[in-house]
């Protein structure tokens, strides 16, 4: 399995303001609907089918997301979903939305979430078995906290001028 997975999609007219600029929201909504749809196609399930069989989910705890250049209506735009951080109950996933091309970045957002069991309203242990599919894709960045992230991303946009 890849350890980043990466989709295209086309920025809709109606998600942007009326200078033409992707909503902020928008930037989230892409995303997560980015995420869901990598998870379906590379990991072979949903999040509603795998609540419905084990009565557990992953809930979003924090969103960081950083806007590094404007996204115009009727682009396309790469989105990539990896996974940066694996414990017994959290996880932190990075999803980046770039230039189709992959060479400008135009978003970062890191969604950590906790996993939690929709019967006894409380969170648990991921199990081993999910741990380790997952430890198998753990990508480990260099910058370690979010704000060092977003800045060598822009260092990055910006060296690709």
């Amino acid at each position: 399995m890849e350890k980043e997975i990466s989709t295209v999609v086309k920025v809709r007219f109606s998600d942007c303001d009326p200078i033409g600029h992707l909503n902020n929201v928008k930037y989230l909504e892409y995303m997560l609907n980015a995420r869901e749809d990598h998870v379906e196609q590379f990991y072979g399930f949903t999040y509603e089918e795998y609540t419905r069989r084990t009565g557990c989910t992953w809930i979003a705890i924090q969103n960081e997301i950083a806007y590094l250049k404007e996204v115009r209506y009727n682009s396309k735009v790469a989105i990539s979903s990896k996974t940066i951080e694996l414990s017994d109950r959290i996880s932190k996933v990075e999803i980046l939305m770039k230039s189709e091309d992959e060479q400008t970045i135009y978003a970062v957002l890191w969604i950590t979430v906790i996993y939690f069991n929709l019967k006894t309203r409380k969170s648990e242990s991921q199990p081993t078995e999910l741990l380790e599919q997952f430890g198998h894709l753990l990508v480990d960045l260099e910058q370690k906290t979010f704000q060092s992230r977003a800045e060598f991303l822009r260092r990055q946009n910006k060296l690709t001028k």
